[in-house]
Protein backbone atom coordinates (compact mmCIF):
# COMPACT_ATOMS: atom_id res chain seq x y z
CA UNK A 1 0.00 0.00 0.00
CA UNK A 2 1.26 3.81 -0.66
CA UNK A 3 0.10 6.92 0.15
CA UNK A 4 -0.72 8.98 -2.72
CA UNK A 5 0.64 12.48 -1.86
CA UNK A 6 0.74 14.29 -4.85
CA UNK A 7 -3.06 14.36 -5.44
CA UNK A 8 -4.98 16.22 -2.90
CA UNK A 9 -8.22 16.51 -4.42
CA UNK A 10 -11.01 15.92 -1.95
CA UNK A 11 -11.78 11.88 -2.75
CA UNK A 12 -8.09 10.90 -2.28
CA UNK A 13 -7.07 12.69 0.66
CA UNK A 14 -7.16 10.51 3.83
CA UNK A 15 -7.36 7.27 1.63
CA UNK A 16 -4.80 5.11 1.34
CA UNK A 17 -3.98 2.90 -1.43
CA UNK A 18 -4.91 -0.47 0.11
CA UNK A 19 -4.36 -3.90 -1.36
CA UNK A 20 -6.99 -5.73 -3.09
CA UNK A 21 -7.24 -8.55 -0.50
CA UNK A 22 -9.81 -9.80 0.90
CA UNK A 23 -8.36 -11.18 3.78
CA UNK A 24 -8.81 -8.94 6.60
CA UNK A 25 -5.75 -9.81 8.43
CA UNK A 26 -3.85 -8.67 5.19
CA UNK A 27 -5.86 -5.70 4.68
CA UNK A 28 -5.37 -3.86 8.00
CA UNK A 29 -1.53 -4.90 7.70
CA UNK A 30 -1.41 -2.91 4.54
CA UNK A 31 -3.01 -0.10 6.45
CA UNK A 32 -0.60 -0.22 9.27
CA UNK A 33 2.62 -0.49 6.62
CA UNK A 34 0.80 2.45 4.83
CA UNK A 35 0.77 4.88 8.41
CA UNK A 36 4.07 3.89 8.91
CA UNK A 37 5.57 5.34 5.97
CA UNK A 38 3.56 8.70 6.65
CA UNK A 39 4.85 9.07 10.55
CA UNK A 40 7.76 11.01 11.61
CA UNK A 41 9.88 7.67 12.37
CA UNK A 42 7.97 4.35 11.25
CA UNK A 43 8.29 2.64 14.74
CA UNK A 44 5.82 5.14 15.73
CA UNK A 45 3.56 2.43 14.78
CA UNK A 46 5.25 -0.46 16.46
CA UNK A 47 2.10 -2.65 16.55
CA UNK A 48 3.02 -4.82 13.40
CA UNK A 49 5.63 -6.11 15.65
CA UNK A 50 3.09 -6.97 18.64
CA UNK A 51 2.48 -10.47 17.83
CA UNK A 52 0.09 -11.07 20.59
CA UNK A 53 -2.24 -7.86 19.56
CA UNK A 54 -1.51 -8.14 16.00
CA UNK A 55 -3.79 -10.26 14.49
CA UNK A 56 -6.93 -8.67 16.16
CA UNK A 57 -5.68 -4.98 15.74
CA UNK A 58 -5.35 -5.55 11.73
CA UNK A 59 -8.80 -7.64 11.98
CA UNK A 60 -10.06 -4.58 13.73
CA UNK A 61 -8.71 -2.29 11.26
CA UNK A 62 -9.91 -3.44 7.97
CA UNK A 63 -13.17 -3.69 9.40
CA UNK A 64 -13.67 -0.51 10.78
CA UNK A 65 -11.14 2.14 9.27
CA UNK A 66 -12.91 3.52 6.83
CA UNK A 67 -15.80 4.52 9.53
CA UNK A 68 -12.98 5.91 11.64
CA UNK A 69 -11.03 7.82 9.23
CA UNK A 70 -14.54 9.03 7.61
CA UNK A 71 -15.56 10.66 10.90
CA UNK A 72 -11.75 12.40 11.23
CA UNK A 73 -11.86 13.36 7.78
CA UNK A 74 -15.24 15.44 8.80
CA UNK A 75 -13.10 17.14 11.49
CA UNK A 76 -10.57 18.20 9.51
CA UNK A 77 -13.09 19.97 6.89
CA UNK A 78 -14.21 21.69 10.30
CA UNK A 79 -10.74 22.83 10.47
CA UNK A 80 -10.65 23.71 7.20
CA UNK A 81 -13.87 25.84 7.33
CA UNK A 82 -12.27 28.02 10.08
CA UNK A 83 -10.15 29.41 7.16
CA UNK A 84 -10.63 30.94 3.45
CA UNK A 85 -9.44 28.52 0.88
CA UNK A 86 -6.22 30.27 0.50
CA UNK A 87 -5.53 29.43 4.21
CA UNK A 88 -6.09 26.04 4.02
CA UNK A 89 -3.19 23.74 3.96
CA UNK A 90 -3.23 20.68 1.67
CA UNK A 91 -3.77 17.88 4.71
CA UNK A 92 -4.18 14.36 4.91
CA UNK A 93 -5.53 12.61 8.17
CA UNK A 94 -5.56 9.35 9.51
CA UNK A 95 -6.12 7.00 12.61
CA UNK A 96 -3.43 4.85 13.33
CA UNK A 97 -2.17 3.00 17.28
CA UNK A 98 1.40 5.06 17.85
CA UNK A 99 3.59 3.54 19.99
CA UNK A 100 3.21 4.24 23.48
CA UNK A 101 6.85 4.83 24.34
CA UNK A 102 6.90 8.37 22.07
CA UNK A 103 4.06 10.28 24.41
CA UNK A 104 2.19 11.41 22.03
CA UNK A 105 -1.56 11.09 20.83
CA UNK A 106 -1.22 12.73 17.58
CA UNK A 107 1.25 13.70 15.15
CA UNK A 108 1.59 16.66 12.42
CA UNK A 109 3.80 15.34 9.76
CA UNK A 110 5.01 18.71 8.06
CA UNK A 111 7.53 16.63 5.66
CA UNK A 112 4.58 14.88 3.54
CA UNK A 113 2.86 16.60 0.76
CA UNK A 114 0.03 16.71 1.27
CA UNK A 115 1.01 17.26 4.81
CA UNK A 116 0.10 14.25 7.02
CA UNK A 117 -1.95 14.05 10.37
CA UNK A 118 -2.17 11.01 12.11
CA UNK A 119 -4.05 10.55 15.34
CA UNK A 120 -4.55 7.95 18.31
CA UNK A 121 -8.22 7.45 18.37
CA UNK A 122 -7.42 5.03 20.98
CA UNK A 123 -6.17 7.12 23.35
CA UNK A 124 -8.51 9.82 23.26
CA UNK A 125 -11.83 9.35 24.42
CA UNK A 126 -14.13 9.87 21.27
CA UNK A 127 -16.15 12.85 21.82
CA UNK A 128 -13.13 14.66 22.12
CA UNK A 129 -11.20 13.30 18.95
CA UNK A 130 -12.23 16.87 17.29
CA UNK A 131 -9.86 18.64 20.22
CA UNK A 132 -7.16 16.68 19.05
CA UNK A 133 -7.68 17.42 15.44
CA UNK A 134 -7.92 21.10 16.13
CA UNK A 135 -4.38 20.98 17.96
CA UNK A 136 -2.56 18.91 15.05
CA UNK A 137 -4.55 21.09 12.37
CA UNK A 138 -3.05 24.37 14.04
CA UNK A 139 0.44 22.74 13.62
CA UNK A 140 -0.24 22.07 9.99
CA UNK A 141 -1.75 25.22 9.15
CA UNK A 142 1.51 27.47 10.54
CA UNK A 143 3.66 24.81 8.78
CA UNK A 144 6.20 24.62 11.57
CA UNK A 145 6.28 22.29 14.83
CA UNK A 146 6.40 23.72 17.92
CA UNK A 147 4.07 25.52 20.40
CA UNK A 148 5.10 29.00 19.66
CA UNK A 149 3.03 32.58 19.66
CA UNK A 150 1.86 31.52 16.25
CA UNK A 151 0.74 28.06 16.96
CA UNK A 152 -1.53 30.14 19.20
CA UNK A 153 -3.13 32.61 16.95
CA UNK A 154 -3.40 29.38 14.83
CA UNK A 155 -5.08 27.51 17.54
CA UNK A 156 -6.93 30.75 19.05
CA UNK A 157 -8.87 30.97 15.94
CA UNK A 158 -9.47 27.55 15.16
CA UNK A 159 -10.95 27.41 18.84
CA UNK A 160 -13.22 30.28 18.43
CA UNK A 161 -14.03 29.48 14.63
CA UNK A 162 -15.33 25.44 16.23
CA UNK A 163 -16.82 27.08 19.71
CA UNK A 164 -14.29 25.73 21.78
CA UNK A 165 -12.77 28.24 24.82
CA UNK A 166 -9.64 29.70 23.09
CA UNK A 167 -6.18 28.71 24.93
CA UNK A 168 -5.81 31.32 28.22
CA UNK A 169 -1.88 31.43 27.87
CA UNK A 170 0.61 31.69 25.03
CA UNK A 171 3.34 29.55 27.58
CA UNK A 172 4.84 26.57 25.60
CA UNK A 173 4.21 24.25 28.29
CA UNK A 174 0.03 25.31 28.31
CA UNK A 175 -0.16 24.97 24.47
CA UNK A 176 1.34 21.56 24.31
CA UNK A 177 -1.89 20.20 25.93
CA UNK A 178 -4.57 22.03 24.64
CA UNK A 179 -7.26 21.56 23.98
CA UNK A 180 -7.17 19.66 27.03
CA UNK A 181 -9.10 16.21 26.26
CA UNK A 182 -9.91 13.12 28.36
CA UNK A 183 -7.67 10.35 27.31
CA UNK A 184 -8.52 6.53 27.83
CA UNK A 185 -7.27 4.12 30.39
CA UNK A 186 -6.13 1.54 27.51
CA UNK A 187 -5.22 2.96 24.46
CA UNK A 188 -5.44 -0.26 22.25
CA UNK A 189 -8.68 -2.22 23.45
CA UNK A 190 -10.15 0.84 21.34
CA UNK A 191 -8.34 -0.66 18.38
CA UNK A 192 -9.56 -4.17 19.46
CA UNK A 193 -12.88 -3.16 19.55
CA UNK A 194 -13.38 -3.81 23.10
Amino acid sequence: MRPNPQNTSPSLVGKLIVTTSTDPFTRGLDYLYGVRSLALDAEMIDVVYDLENRKSLCVWISEHIDAVNTQLENYLQACHDCFHSWEQPAIQIFAAPIAQSFGIDGLCNLRTNPITILIDVGRVMPADWLLLVVHEYAHAHVGSPGHHEQFARSLSHLCLGLGIAPPESVMESYLRFYPDYHPTQNPLAFWRGE
